[in-house]
């Protein structure tokens, strides 16, 4: 069985369907780890794509800020912005569909999903020491989880805590990872709608369960048209910008 492990799409469709087109024919499930909404300007092609996936999806904090789970008012005023005009494009339809998701985390098969950290959905987990919690009390060996949109992770084996630094060459595909038995692993497929790595390709991860390895994958797709569309709809240039340099 074969995983397409998708996070942070965050209302980019233009990269969503870019991503689904490099993976064609390499997965049979579908995973999304939360932040279906947010910043971008597709919220409702987002959300019908990501049901017509079929995917065991979860919430991301954005997800549940533009449902009116949460008020957002820890949000910076840019993000705020986007949540108050996601709002307002919502069919009430997909808007019902954000409000029934379930929080992380998740058992899926032999792994976990979840937005954040294990215990709050919400915390940013990059470091060693706020992963430490969540390699140690996951309930399988293999979590994979959102939120920093950065791609890679932690492990840990014989006490000792490892950090992922996943950088793919320019005009590389994946980088692979053979998950080892003994070995807990903490793994983030990055952002696909908005990479804060450095690096603005669009970002996933592909678990194959039979071979143990996990690829993590890069794709470049088209962000003039997606910066256009979003200036067209009056979205904050600081969102706009940031797409160019993946930060």
């Amino acid at each position: 069985m074969r995983y397409l492990i998708l996070s942070d799409i965050h209302a980019n469709l233009t990269a969503l369907n870019t991503v689904l087109d490099a993976a064609k024919g390499r997965w049979d499930k579908a995973v999304c780890l939360g932040d279906l909404v947010g910043y971008g300007p597709d919220p409702n092609g987002v959300i019908d794509r990501i049901q017509e996936l079929g995917a065991v999806t979860i919430r991301g904090n954005h997800d549940k800020a533009i449902a009116g789970l949460m008020d957002g008012e820890e949000f910076n005023p840019v993000a705020q912005f986007a949540v108050q005009w996601s709002r307002e494009q919502l069919r009430s339809e997909n808007r019902k569909y954000l409000v029934e998701l379930g929080k992380g985390p998740r058992s899926v098969e032999n792994f976990s999903i979840v937005h954040g950290a294990l215990h709050d959905e919400d915390e940013y987990v990059v470091s060693p020491a706020l992963a430490v919690d969540g390699l140690l009390s996951a309930p399988t060996e293999l979590t994979f989880f959102g939120h920093t949109h950065i791609q890679g992770g932690f492990t840990f084996k014989d006490d000792n805590i490892g950090v992922l630094h996943m950088k793919l060459r320019e005009g590389g595909q994946f980088s692979a990872l053979a998950v080892e038995k003994g070995t807990r692993y903490l793994l983030n497929p990055g952002s696909i709608g908005q990479p804060r790595d450095g690096d603005p390709r669009a970002a996933f991860a592909i678990f194959d369960k039979d071979k143990s390895s996990v690829e993590f994958w890069r794709v470049p797709y088209d962000i003039e048209a997606v910066q256009e569309q979003m200036a067209r709809e009056g979205l904050p240039e600081p969102l706009i910008l940031r797409l160019s340099f993946g930060r």
